[in-house]
């Protein structure tokens, strides 16, 4: 079992950086408001989605095995940890409002809410982006000290 989760844990790390490589591919090309990329939006929130299943399945043994020793050999490093999930889930809202702007605003007749659709797309993937680089951080930081 430990090996298993070692595996996952090691997964979820590397799809994690994955994941920040995916956000900051819309991040920037949708700079352009008349800018259309479906595809790389769709595969950007995909890497956050299973990225983030995959962290939220290996939690609980986390939890049951590593949680107490971490906050107590490294209390700094826990509470780190302790932030990093709650800016994985930022990062999977931001991702999610980016995707269902980009791919909600041709749906829109006015010009002017195209417009802003397109730019509330483009935001969200740069906050998404940069919150990602921060969590992938956090993450390998308490990797080093603690892990299966």
């Amino acid at each position: 079992m430990t090996l298993l989760l070692r595996i996952a844990e090691h997964i979820h790390g590397h799809l994690g950086w994955l994941t920040v490589a995916a956000l900051l591919h819309p991040a920037i090309v949708l700079r352009n408001p008349k800018r259309r990329a479906r595809l790389s939006v769709v595969l950007a929130a995909g890497f956050v989605a299973l990225t983030w299943a995959l962290g939220a399945a290996i939690y609980p043994e986390y939890r049951a095995r590593l949680k107490q020793h971490l906050f107590i050999e490294a209390p700094r490093m826990g509470w780190m940890f302790e932030r990093k999930e709650h800016l994985a889930v930022g990062v999977a809202i931001f991702a999610l409002i980016g995707t269902i702007a980009h791919l909600s605003a041709p749906a829109f007749d006015d010009d002017g809410t195209r417009a802003v659709m397109s730019r509330l797309a483009h935001r969200c993937f740069v906050i998404a982006a940069a919150v990602a680089i921060l969590v992938g951080a956090l993450g390998v930081s308490v990797a080093v000290i603690r892990s299966f």
